[in-house]
């Protein structure tokens, strides 16, 4: 069937067997919940169960905050120079590059990404500890001199436990993205990940292990967010939260903490606008269009799940579109050549089936998709889809559907393109493709998002500050960007001479009366 990729050999496409349950990892030793319960995680390609889970509950939580805090307040973590922290966090990137295969692996048959996919991610997981290693020998702070009477300066400290909640979509390189940096700055982390993608974190816990980080310095703690993620989010002695996942999800998040008067960095959801004006290199904006929306599946936070394609324009590059997407190769993602693999879980895959309904119900027109073949039923699989004739005030042209649907949306002037990109609740990322490069900045400007391509799909500078406007997130990660929340600022005042304090209280009594 066109678009499908033939099916390979039953051992290369065989998944490694699971050694054993995934544990909690709690002041450096694996355990079980202290309830004992257990969940199961399943291969989104078969939904058949991968291995046990421990579901952790507020108690578990509390041991992995206690070891963390121990380990911030009482161990070496917190008062080591950062070029000691450099080197393990070196030591985990060359860990994390000798386990690259098995880690992409393991987030092939927990998440559904395609193996060529998972191994950048597994690379760019190493790349986030090397990075943020250098960065940690690269903080500095400001001085104030003041004559010769004082010198006054500000120093960046670490704040103390983070709780750092992490998504199912690419939840290896997404961990690391937030323990690279929060280690780093020699703050001790709790990880709760989420629970239809466990497996990774519980390697990236042996890796921990396995390069003798201090007890307590990481923990991961398994389980469901309503129980373990919001025992983590109201804890007393944790002041950081960083959260990337749902809007929804996050706005809770940030009610449940603000008791605490918590700080948080919210990395949210997005419906990011891929802008196409006529005069734009039409053969790399549909490369990057493609990419852009069906790379890791559609399930990507700056997914340019909506185009905006001017009407001159539209008729061919729609039909140039529609007949790229009917070649996508949706597959068994151990296949090399797979580029649209399962989606995550049965639950999320009826979710995406729904809007490809409203889609249709809106009065869209379904230019591609349809049923995926027989042979991947068992799996979670939905064909590459593309909606035409879309209106921006439809429902899928709205909300974040969070899988591998794009949304084409004609516009006819630059001003009402800019009107339609910002005319959603999201401003998480946005590209543009024109040659006329001053109307590319303007329009960069104009569009209501935190990041902005021009000429180009979403390429990382791991320097730049990575985050959303609107309701796509509050806070920035990335470069020192990442150390404005992982840090307080200190200052601190040194007097270099006798300058004059008054005396309160000196005089003599009696030549007051």
């Amino acid at each position: 069937m066109s678009g499908v990729h033939p099916t390979e050999a039953k051992e290369r496409l065989a998944f490694d067997p699971i050694s054993g349950p995934a544990l909690h990892f709690i002041d450096g030793q694996f355990v079980e919940s202290a309830e004992g319960g257990w969940f199961d995680t399943l291969n989104p390609t078969t939904n058949e169960v991968l291995t046990r889970v421990a579901e952790g509950t507020a108690s578990d939580v509390d041991r992995a905050v206690e070891a963390a805090y121990r380990a911030f307040h009482e161990g070496p973590w917190g008062r080591m120079s950062a070029k000691e922290r450099a080197r393990y966090l070196v030591h985990i990137a060359d860990a994390i590059e000798r386990h690259g295969e098995e880690l992409a692996r393991l987030e092939v048959a927990d998440t559904g990404l395609p193996i060529a996919q998972a191994r950048g991610q597994a690379a760019r997981a190493a790349e986030n500890f090397r990075f943020f290693a250098e960065m940690a020998t690269r903080m500095t702070g400001e001085t104030f001199p003041v004559g010769e009477q004082f010198l006054n300066y500000a120093i960046r400290v670490p704040v103390g436990v983070a709780g750092l909640i992490t998504p199912w979509n690419t939840p290896l390189m997404l961990a690391t993205w937030k323990i690279a940096p929060c280690l780093a700055a020699g703050n001790t982390a709790v990880l709760k990940p989420a629970e239809w993608s466990p497996l990774t974190a519980t390697k990236l816990a042996e890796i921990v292990q396995e390069v003798d980080l201090p007890p307590g310095v990481f923990n991961v703690v398994h389980g469901f967010g309503e129980v373990a993620g919001d025992a983590l989010v109201k804890h007393p002695k944790v002041p950081l939260i960083s959260f990337t996942g749902e809007t929804v999800t996050g706005r809770t998040i940030m009610k449940n903490g603000a008791d605490g008067l918590k700080r948080f960095s919210m990395e949210l959801g997005g419906k990011s606008p891929v802008v196409v004006f006529a005069d734009a290199d039409l053969d790399r904006a549909l490369d990057a269009v493609v990419f852009g929306v069906y790379s890791l599946n559609g399930e990507r936070c700056t997914a340019g799940s909506r185009l905006l394609v001017q009407d001159s324009i539209r008729d061919e590059f729609e039909a140039r579109l529609a007949e790229r997407v009917k070649r996508i190769r949706l597959g068994h993602p151990l296949d090399p050549e797979t580029e649209v693999g399962p989606l995550i879980h049965p639950e999320h895959k009826r979710r995406v089936e729904q809007y490809l309904d409203i889609g249709q119900r809106e009065g869209a027109t379904m230019a591609v998709g349809g049923p995926v073949p027989q042979e991947l039923a068992r799996g979670n699989f939905v064909r590459p889809t593309l909606f035409v004739n879309v209106r921006n005030d439809m429902r899928i042209a709205q909300e974040e559907i969070f899988g591998p649907v794009l949304v084409s949306i004609p516009f006819h002037t630059e001003e009402e393109a800019i009107q339609i990109a910002n005319g959603v609740q999201y401003g998480l990322a946005a590209y543009i493709w024109t040659r006329d490069l001053e109307r590319a900045h303007r329009v960069a400007r104009r569009i209501e998002s935190g990041m902005a391509w021009i000429n180009s799909q979403n390429v990382r500078d791991l320097r730049t500050p990575f985050g959303g406007m609107k309701q796509s997130g509050v806070g920035r990660e990335g470069g020192h960007y990442s150390f404005e929340f992982y840090t307080e600022w200190k200052t601190v005042h040194v007097a270099l001479g006798q300058h004059p304090i008054p005396r309160f209280g000196a005089s003599d009594a009696k030549t007051r009366s």
